[in-house]
């Protein structure tokens, strides 16, 4: 990572560069999740203005960050992040996760202090700080009406992360510890630029803050605060332009270029 680069990433995250700990991990985290949305308008807004159909570039993904408030997916979340953690000297391990199909889910697993944990900052939950791998028993992290809850390895050495609602998973995905290169990943990223793909379907957007939430899926804002959630369903689309400048800072004439003509079909955690 270029030096200029790492300032800046650093600078829009609010921290300063430490030896690596766990404490300092920590703090990356949480404010990785909590400067760095979860969304997909920019992925929408660059491919219908150009046809877009990989990562920014990491000059590209800070500078919108910072201009447009943007974020992303899992891939350019974490992906980026990585590169963050390994310039800091973090033992940090690229690794994918299965979900309906293998591997298209990009996250983090970094050993640190003698332990091994999960850092995903792309995939819309409260994971605000690093989560442990070497469990005895499911590790639960409860926001609103959502919990996720995290198993204990299996025997392949793979952990499971669910989604509950009103007790029954409704989503997640299995990490496969194996180290990867973002090469690899080409494939399921073209593919996630489809015509039938989740992120092309559906709006997300995510911002966490220290114990609450603000999110805003398709036509449904949710926003929850230790285990209570407050939900408005919108009649139709036209406000949602105005209320991702407002709510999340996007500006709305970037907002409306993006959704015009997305149908909002999908669930993503359906």
């Amino acid at each position: 990572m270029a030096a200029e680069d790492h300032r800046q990433y650093l600078r829009i995250l609010g921290v300063s560069r430490r030896e690596p700990s766990l404490a300092s991990l920590g703090e990356l985290t949480a404010a990785h999740l909590t400067r760095v949305p979860f969304e997909n308008v920019s992925k929408l807004y660059r491919f219908r203005r150009t046809g877009f159909r990989r990562i920014p570039e990491l000059a590209r993904f800070l500078d919108e960050i910072e201009q447009f408030h943007f974020g992303g997916t899992c891939y350019s979340n974490n992906y980026h992040l990585h590169g963050l953690l390994r310039s800091l000297g973090y033992q940090a391990a690229l690794c994918g996760a299965d979900m309906a199909k293998p591997d298209v889910h990009l996250t983090n697993l970094v050993t640190i202090d003698g332990g091994e944990y999960l850092v995903d900052a792309g995939y819309g939950g409260p994971f605000l700080a690093p989560m442990p791998r070497n469990l005895a028993e499911d590790y639960t992290i409860a926001l609103g009406e959502e919990q996720y809850v995290l198993n204990p390895r299996d025997g392949q050495g793979r952990s499971r992360l669910e989604l509950r609602r009103d007790g029954q998973c409704k989503h997640g995905y299995v990490v496969n510890p194996a180290p990867r290169d973002i090469g690899e990943f080409a494939r399921v990223i073209d593919e996630s630029f489809s015509d039938s793909a989740t992120f092309m379907n559906a709006l997300v957007l995510v911002r966490f803050f220290e114990g609450r939430s603000v999110r805003l899926q398709n036509l449904t804002l949710i926003e929850s605060e230790g285990t209570t959630s407050r939900t408005e369903k919108m009649k139709g689309a036209s406000r949602l332009p105005d209320l991702i400048e407002e709510r999340f800072g996007i500006p709305g004439r970037i907002a409306r270029e993006a959704l015009a003509g997305l149908e909002l079909a999908k669930d993503p955690w359906g």
